[in-house]
């Protein structure tokens, strides 16, 4: 991350935080591990090079800005329910100067949008509702990107038939270290 758009990604984070409650992690260090390294795990996962990408509850940015800023050629669209994280979201694309982002308040199960080739999903929801938040934002083929915790399959279990019924199918889970804590990535396909 040798980027210095991830240091100035730091300090306005820290410097948020202290009004508005972005992260619960504060130190610099952790962040760096935490969200940053986390973030980018995805491309141990999936190739991203100039992708249509919705990440869906961004919170604070993750994982799409971090991998906006790795990856300059995708275009983002972020959609996150609290506007006070869309205030901040706002200012940090400036700050960065990232070109190609947009920020959109408000629910992702409101949008009635279909276009998108990936939608990445991190902390947002178990995967029942992801599956129908997440799969009615893609077109046919593109794919739901769900970070989880290392074990999935009682919540995949849970899952399944949500994920038909939008349309979806299980495509693969990619474990990935991050700090020496594994996660799991559950890559479901839109097939109709």
């Amino acid at each position: 991350m040798e980027d210095k758009r991830f240091e100035i990604y730091l300090q306005e984070l820290l410097e948020w935080n202290k009004k508005f409650n972005l992260t619960a992690v504060t130190e610099p260090d952790e962040i760096k591990i935490r969200h940053f390294e986390d973030s980018l795990s995805i491309l141990q996962a999936i190739e991203i090079n100039d992708q249509k990408i919705a990440d869906i509850g961004s919170g604070a940015g993750f994982p799409g800005v971090p991998l906006k800023i790795v990856r300059p050629n995708i275009r983002l669209t972020i959609i996150e329910a609290t506007k006070k994280k869309t205030v901040f979201l706002n200012h940090l694309i400036k700050a960065l100067d990232l070109k190609g982002v947009e920020i959109i308040w408000g629910r992702a199960e409101t949008i009635k949008r279909a276009d998108f080739d990936i939608v990445l999903a991190r902390a947002v929801a178990k995967l029942n509702k992801l599956a129908v938040y997440g799969l009615h934002l893609l077109k046919k083929g593109g794919i739901l990107v769900a970070m989880k915790q290392d074990e999935v399959e009682k919540e995949l279990g849970e899952a399944k038939e949500n994920i038909k019924k939008s349309g979806g199918r299980l495509k693969e889970i990619k474990k990935v270290n991050v700090g020496g804590i594994i996660r799991s990535l559950v890559i479901i396909e839109k097939i109709r």
